[in-house]
């Protein structure tokens, strides 16, 4: 197997050995069909006839090297070698698409059939390839759409509907991606539909007859049957238990000791975590992760795509809820890691989308450290003021901040869905749904999400006041604040509240927490004085230690590693300025009168 992928990995650019794999096609539409005997061919066999040689064409069209890579692709999997399967998936097919179809589709499965045997498994496998190859570098089409959701649908019934686990071992990172395309393309599906002026007469009829193709039903319907086959959450508290891999294969039974089921079941329960994120249910959303723990030795980290999805859609979550201390201890962590591991991740062919998710979250730690302020990281820190510094001064300034806020939040959220598509299959509905269409699930979430902005707005302008003082008239606030005592005291509660949130401390439970104070500085009101207590940091010195040791390290590095200057010849001039100064000094003649001297003054007779 290896020496077959050697030969289509050698090289792209050149021809191999002259076969004809035109052979594997056999000899459809020549068994007799064009005798003379046969005397009239009906319109459905002509039509098939025709389907037949244009397939034969487009299979002519396609490079050998392509075929060569389909064919030991197809026997990687029969075999479920699971190396050469991921050699192929990671390396090959992103090669070849790069080299072949970097602006066009991949041939389609039917033509393609000939050389896997028309396995129909593989070539289920196939469009899930080939489909994400469409959505990610062409624009689909409705038919694409559709089908895509039929080749889904193929999928997870041969998973989830055959007679016990099925026969096939796929690599993580596909398992991954697989769940991850599925929800991808029911979100990219929902946008586009619900842009209902867009429409033409005939994609409206479609949509009508088809209301049930990529419902949030059916997809939330088979995430959670992937969970319940695999029985992922019973093996996951069995895990926490400490139970034995005897007593956890009894638990999980046939399916759940099957990696591929295993996989599929951990992957949906993170599937489910972004679905419930894009139809706005957040607190759900951190409900299906209770026996998930965020941490580096959960199998979530060995995919890294799946590692950092999960950290920004439980983070943003921890937003919405307005959890901002565990946002922002959620977003440290993963943004660490990213800046730790960013020399592996130049390997990956998920680089770029990576990389943006990052910028994302830095977008979003900004919000939060300017609606809780706190200490964090100075990598972390130094970055967001280096790509939002602008927008951070501005959050901080109270009510003209709001606009920085919107900005930030709209690039940085995820894509919302509506759970419920436009009434396509009644035309008057449809026509009051284009009159006044309802309000765009993004402006819902930003609305709800500046309304608690804009009562915190008083805060950093009470907050300056107050770190100026320990104890100051409520009078003499008021009037500082250009409000009298009742606006000044609500505008104190504000604060209060402001400096308060829920927070994780020993709790496993993503929602769990204590109430736990966020503000360096508290009050109380006494009367009518305010009394502040400002609580001080000291400041963190390992941080600045180990950074400058580094700093001072890659220094001497660099000096070692610098080659030596190379002596320049000497010339007359420089030979004779070196005479000069080896040639002995004429001797200064010896002091024989006058007074004897001592420091600073004559000595005394």
């Amino acid at each position: 197997m290896a020496q077959q992928r050697k030969v289509w990995e050698a090289d792209l650019d050149e021809d191999f050995q002259d076969v004809d794999l035109n052979l594997a096609i056999g000899t459809y539409g020549q068994n007799g069909l064009y005798d003379d005997a046969q005397s009239r061919v009906d319109e459905a066999t002509l039509l098939a006839l025709q389907q037949q040689m244009a397939q034969q064409a487009a299979f002519a069209q396609i490079p050998d090297v392509v075929k060569r890579f389909i064919a030991h692709f197809h026997q990687a999997v029969l075999d479920n070698n699971l190396a050469e399967i991921t050699v192929a998936y990671e390396s090959g097919w992103n090669r070849l698409t790069e080299k072949f179809y970097a602006k066009t589709e991949w041939p389609e499965a039917e033509v393609i059939a000939p050389l896997v045997n028309d396995d129909q498994i593989f070539l289920i496998l196939y469009r899930e390839l080939y489909y994400r190859h469409v959505y990610s570098r062409l624009t689909p089409d409705i038919d694409d759409r559709f089908h895509s959701y039929e080749n889904s649908c193929e999928l997870f019934n041969y998973l989830l509907n055959s007679d016990g686990p099925v026969p096939l071992e796929l690599p993580e990172q596909w398992l991954w991606d697989i769940i991850d395309e599925f929800i991808y393309q029911f979100q990219s599906f929902c946008v586009w539909r619900s842009k209902v002026k867009s429409k033409t007469d005939e994609e409206i009829a479609m949509l009508a007859e088809g209301s049930q193709v990529w419902s949030s039903y059916s997809v939330l319907n088979v995430l959670y049957s992937l969970i319940q086959k695999s029985k992922i959450n019973e093996h996951l508290v069995a895990l926490q238990e400490g139970k034995s891999p005897e007593e956890i294969a009894e638990i999980v039974g046939e399916y759940g000791t099957r990696p591929l089921y295993k996989l599929l079941g951990y992957f949906s329960i993170i599937g489910l975590l972004r679905v419930h994120s894009l139809l706005g249910d957040f607190t759900l959303a951190l409900k299906v992760m209770e026996n998930v723990e965020l941490n580096q030795k959960s199998p979530f980290t060995r995919v890294t795509a799946c590692h950092v999805t999960t950290y920004y859609y439980v983070g943003f979550c921890y937003i919405m809820l307005r959890r901002y201390p565990d946002a922002i201890r959620t977003f440290v962590s993963i943004l660490n890691f990213i800046l730790r591991m960013r020399q592996y991740h130049t390997r990956s062919y998920q680089y770029d989308q990576i990389n943006k998710t990052a910028d994302r979250m830095y977008a979003l730690f900004a919000i939060c450290n300017a609606l809780s302020p706190t200490r964090v990281d100075d990598n972390i820190s130094n970055i967001v003021k280096e790509r939002y510094g602008e927008q951070f001064a501005k959050m901080s300034r109270g009510e003209e901040g709001i606009p920085a806020f919107e900005e930030l939040f709209l690039y940085a959220c995820p894509k919302f869905i509506t759970a419920n598509p436009p009434p396509y299959e009644d035309p008057e509905a449809l026509q009051g749904y284009i009159d006044e269409p309802p309000v765009e699930p993004a402006q819902r979430h930003l609305q709800l999400f500046l309304a608690e902005v804009r009562a915190q707005a008083p805060v950093p302008t009470l907050r300056s006041f107050l770190k100026l003082y320990t104890s100051l008239d409520a009078s003499k606030l008021a009037n500082f604040l250009d409000a009298d005592e009742e606006d000044m005291v609500q505008q104190l509660m504000v604060m209060k509240q402001a400096s308060r949130s829920i927070s994780r401390v020993d709790e496993k439970s993503l929602l769990d927490g204590q109430w736990i104070s966020t503000s360096d500085l508290d009050f109380v009101i006494n009367q009518n004085m305010v009394h502040i207590a400002e609580s001080t940091v000291g400041r963190r010195y390992a941080g600045w230690f180990i950074r400058n040791t580094e700093h001072a390290q890659r220094v001497l590095d660099t000096l070692r590693n610098a080659p030596l200057p190379i002596p320049s010849k000497p010339t007359e001039a420089n030979k004779a300025s070196k005479a000069e100064s080896t040639a002995p000094a004429a001797q200064a003649p010896a002091r024989t009168g006058g007074k004897q001297v001592a420091w600073g003054s004559a000595k005394a007779a």
